[in-house]
């Protein structure tokens, strides 16, 4: 696929600048506003973009981007993740958080009562820190199906105990189920991106 665009890094580089490839399955601005601001260039492909596809632009990330619907559906973007899983970093937000925990073999679930809204707290499991985080999602990442020697729960949710990030043990790869780039709303998170951005140094 042809990018549906690219935008290169404003700042914050440290004198390299990393390519990150962003999959599109409804993308917020923010998001490459964040990612660009810290130095990286951002290229968009289309959510069916194949895995030669992202690898033939020698990115040293991939970010699987927020977006609508029901997450055992996009099958194709589940294999691509798959097959990215140890070639390089892996960062993912929303839909994309739960993309990446199918690739890694987990399974999800529909929320009796979806999290809608700019105010849910979230815990820290490895700060015991208390984030106020923006989410709009009807689906969970089921806990009992990740494999807990290969993955780590990072955040739960403080309203209902769902799965709210988590973080391979040895690959570079984690995601969160909430908005970190939210603006207007809760900047408490806006972390996670300096943190990708610390995995794909070139």
């Amino acid at each position: 696929s042809s990018p549906l665009f690219s935008l290169p890094g404003t700042g914050g580089g440290g004198g390299t600048t990393p390519r990150v490839v962003v999959l599109d399955f409804g993308v917020k601005y923010n998001i490459l506003r964040s990612l660009t601001s810290l130095g990286c260039e951002v290229i968009v492909l289309p959510a069916r973009a194949k895995t030669e596809e992202v690898l033939s632009f020698q990115p040293q990330g991939v970010l699987l981007s927020n977006g609508p619907g029901y997450p055992q559906a996009v099958t194709y973007a589940i294999e691509t993740a798959n097959k990215l899983i140890g070639k390089l970093s892996i960062m993912g937000i929303c839909l994309g958080h739960q993309i990446l925990a199918l690739a890694l073999g987990a399974s999800t679930f529909k929320l009796k009562f979806g999290h809608r809204g700019a105010n849910h707290p979230v815990l820290n499991t490895r700060t015991a820190r208390v984030e106020i985080t923006s989410q709009n999602h009807g689906f969970a990442v089921e806990e009992k199906s990740l494999d807990k020697h290969q993955v780590d729960v990072t955040h739960i949710n403080l309203n209902d105990g769902t799965v709210e990030g988590i973080e391979h043990k040895e690959l570079p790869l984690f995601s969160v189920q909430y908005h970190p780039e939210a603006s207007p709303g809760p900047h408490d998170s806006q972390y996670l991106f300096q943190k990708f951005r610390a995995m794909v140094k070139p």
